[in-house]
């Protein structure tokens, strides 16, 4: 019985510590930065500053990507045909115009021709390959516990869009960025779940915000107000207030300060189970990056951080890592 007791001890021990191990695993994320529409030259450091924040933080995982596939070669665009009262000049230069076009073709075909028998996969489908990954068949096999769409924009082609909805309000986490509010423009369950859509915006401004929640992960101990010096800020509509926490607002709108109202900025919300953190903050690089490597700065370095902290407060909350309150407060001032 001597013999024993130490065993079950070490034993017991070695649980202990492999359950300390199993529950400070960092959660699983896979983050996507394809588009359709405009692509923001951001994009880059934000998929830099989202794998480093995950690695600092010991928060969360990236586990793969789903980013934008090689552009491939460029079909040759053909001439518009004569006009019938064409001069000789004209034609000349038509001619000239579709010997080129022709030229253009034999090699684009044969380019094309030569990566399919390579296996190659053409942009399109290795963009489809790409948005694979988000099937919830996949999200499930792979434990993934949240996915991130970092300044995303247009269609994309998810291979099971309400699918993917449903593995978000099962109780996994959804995060979005910017443009990330300019996606799904014709898919409403995905505008119904994110609560906002990319409205427009005008030129860059210094702006203003104002805490709604300063509680909450995501103002990141900024405090009640947060004076960026320069950012795209978007117009958001198909937004209720009464369905989403607001995080940080304006109380006027960016580009006409006389013109006074609720301009939402970041929020937070439940879709059944699953949680979501919008900000649509991100467009310039100096957001993203507080180093040397952003030229023409316009936002300090302390800014650059605090935005860090935001997006890095937000991503936590939706995974479950903090408390946060994410019942609707459409009274905030």
């Amino acid at each position: 019985m001597k013999k024993t007791l130490p065993t079950l001890s070490v034993l017991a021990l070695a649980l202990a510590s492999s359950l300390s191990a199993l529950a400070a695993e960092p959660k699983r994320v896979i983050v996507c930065t394809v588009t359709t529409g405009f692509r923001h030259s951001s994009i880059p450091l934000a998929e830099k500053t989202i794998e480093k924040l995950g690695l600092e933080s010991k928060a969360y995982t990236v586990v793969d990507w789903v980013r934008q596939p090689s552009a491939g070669p460029q079909m040759p665009r053909k001439p518009g045909d004569l006009k019938p009262d064409a001069d000789d000049a004209t034609k000349a230069k038509h001619a000239d115009a579709m010997k080129k076009f022709d030229e253009g073709m034999a090699k684009y075909t044969a380019e094309m021709e030569k990566r399919a028998k390579e296996g190659v996969l053409s942009p399109a489908d290795q963009m489809k390959a790409a948005m694979d990954k988000l099937s919830p068949a996949n999200l499930v096999a792979n434990k993934i516990d949240g996915v991130i769409f970092a300044n995303t924009t247009g269609e994309l082609p998810l291979p099971d869009p309400e699918g993917f909805i449903k593995w978000i309000e099962a109780g996994n986490s959804f995060c979005a960025m910017h443009s990330g509010s300019d996606t799904f423009h014709k898919f409403a369950p995905y505008l119904d779940m994110l609560q906002g859509q990319f409205a427009g915006h005008g030129a860059q401004v210094p702006a203003d915000l104002v805490a709604a929640d300063t509680a909450h992960p995501a103002n990141a101990g900024i405090g009640e107000k947060w004076d960026l010096s320069q950012e795209e800020i978007y117009l958001i509509k198909n937004h209720d207030r009464a369905k989403v926490r607001t995080l940080w607002h304006l109380r006027h709108h960016p580009n006409k300060k006389a013109q006074e109202g609720y301009f939402p900025i970041s929020w937070c919300r439940m879709a059944e189970k699953g949680r979501i953190f919008y900000t649509s903050l991100g467009h310039r690089e100096d957001l993203w990056d507080e180093t040397d490597a952003v030229k023409d700065r316009k936002n300090s370095p302390e800014i650059s951080k605090q935005f860090q902290a935001h997006i890095l407060g937000g991503i936590k909350w939706s995974l479950g890592l903090v408390t946060g309150s994410a019942e609707p407060n459409p009274d905030a001032k």
